[in-house]
């Protein structure tokens, strides 16, 4: 008996695609796809959410002095001239973080080795680089997905038939976050 469906991939493919629909269903909420993919993609998202619900709350928050360079009015930075060169004046400002405990830590390394980089695009700006954000997938798990996830024990993912796909009768279905 396989662990694992095969797809008619090479291990690299079959790594890549996967790697890909978790990405995208998690970032979405939900995907279209075959059926033997969905069920292949709903073992490793499951596995991920898990992970992300059991070391949600597990951070210390920690203050830590830093500098940071003055800005003036118009976002430059405020320089003076101190023994005939300019120096970017510093502030000290407080500042609160949150810092993995190792289980935490070695979570959110397991997260990265799966998640495809995501970038956001505004509506307007569609097909160009300027403003587009780097989504924090790793983040996001934490922040949202976990939180919601919290009091339940597995079955975060549903699979909805849609129907055969016209080109080659496979069927189709909704992937979904419950």
């Amino acid at each position: 008996m396989a662990k694992y469906r095969k797809l008619g991939r090479t291990s690299d493919q079959r790594k890549a695609l996967i790697r890909n629909q978790v990405t995208n269903l998690l970032y979405h909420g939900k995907i279209v796809t075959t059926e033997t993919k969905a069920k292949e993609i709903r073992k490793v998202a499951e596995g991920l959410i898990a992970l992300a619900v059991k070391e949600k709350d597990n951070f210390e928050t920690v203050t830590v002095t830093a500098k940071v360079p003055r800005k003036d009015a118009d976002g430059k930075r405020v320089k003076e001239v101190v023994d005939g060169k300019k120096r970017t004046v510093y502030d000290e400002v407080q500042k609160e973080i949150k810092k993995d405990m190792p289980s935490r830590l070695h979570a959110r390394h397991q997260m990265v080795k799966v998640f495809y980089p995501v970038k956001e695009v505004p509506k307007e700006n569609a097909g160009r680089k300027k403003n587009t954000k780097q989504i924090d997938m790793v983040d996001k798990m934490f922040t949202e997905i976990a939180p919601k996830y919290a009091n339940r024990n597995g079955g975060y993912t549903r699979i909805v038939k849609i129907g055969q796909r016209k080109g080659d009768a496979a069927m189709e279905v909704l992937l979904e976050l419950v």
